[in-house]
């Protein structure tokens, strides 16, 4: 039923989907205080909460563009889509050194692996829906020709420094919340959050280096801009010094755009059998 009505939405014009889109969001606004007051929280606490009114109809849209992005026909969706510095994959490519892509919840970050993988083999990190009848849509819609999937388990990970080895690109969604032994605590936007330590191994063991991507999402319905920025981060620390400089590039990027971040995320819950952060972390 579920796949049935996205495909059904996707025939809709993009632009109409993201003016449902911005109603659908503001609806949830209003009828969900939890959403509410996270939203409200992480918007204050990173110093955007004039931001409010355009995160919160931005959040709606990334939601009811899924159908566009996921089910419409590629050339359709490909025509809505612009790619800037793509000569900074290009020129990691020729060298034949692997790339490790980190897309944060900014902008329509399910678009950014789709069109890098019409241009090359892809292999990015997958966690399954937590809700089953996500699963069928979710894996179809992001099993393409030339993106393959790894699971967020060791397998996976050999999966992908194994794709860095033979030169490449890999793409990670840095900002997610890791579980137990597989993050440290760092800040992000001046709060302590735990931050996988995955993406800086994942360059040392591949020999790769890592270049951030973002879609943001134009205005009335356009399209998106595919952004490659360059990573400036020194990742010559400790594990907990690493993330520190990873979130810190996260922060810059979400910068460019903060109304289109994953706001209502609860980017700073601590897992469970994750011990609170000490005072002495890295700032």
């Amino acid at each position: 039923m579920l796949v049935l009505l996205f495909r059904l939405l996707s025939v809709l014009p993009l632009s109409v989907l993201h003016a449902l889109g911005a109603a659908l969001g503001w609806l949830v606004y209003l009828v969900s205080p939890s959403y509410r007051r996270r939203l409200r929280s992480n918007l204050d606490g990173a110093g955007y909460a004039g931001q409010l009114h355009t995160a919160i109809a931005e959040s709606g849209k990334a939601i009811l563009e899924l159908p566009f992005v996921w089910c419409a026909q590629q050339e359709r969706v490909t025509r809505h889509v612009t790619m800037e510095n793509w000569e900074l994959v290009q020129r990691q490519l020729d060298s034949g050194k692997g790339i490790v892509f980190l897309t944060p919840h900014l902008g329509c970050f399910e678009l950014t692996a789709q069109q890098v993988s019409l241009r090359v083999e892809l292999t990015v990190m997958y966690r399954p829906p937590r809700k089953s009848a996500l699963k069928p849509l979710v894996e179809g819609a992001r099993a393409r020709q030339h993106m393959h999937l790894a699971p967020a388990n060791l397998s996976g990970v050999r999966m992908l420094v194994k794709a860095l080895r033979g030169g490449q690109p890999v793409g990670v969604l840095p900002d997610q919340v890791p579980q137990e032994g597989e993050g440290v605590w760092a800040p992000f936007f001046g709060r302590d959050a735990y931050t996988m330590t995955l993406p800086s191994k994942l360059a040392q063991l591949g020999k790769a280096d890592i270049l951030l991507v973002y879609a943001e999402r134009l205005p009335r319905g356009r399209g998106y801009a595919i952004r490659f920025v360059p990573f400036e981060g020194d990742l010559s620390g400790t594990a907990a010094e690493q993330a520190a400089s990873i979130n810190r590039a996260m922060e810059q990027l979400i910068a460019r755009c903060p109304s289109q971040y994953f706001w209502s995320y609860n980017r700073y819950k601590r897992p469970q059998g994750v011990a609170a952060p000490d005072a002495e972390t890295v700032a």
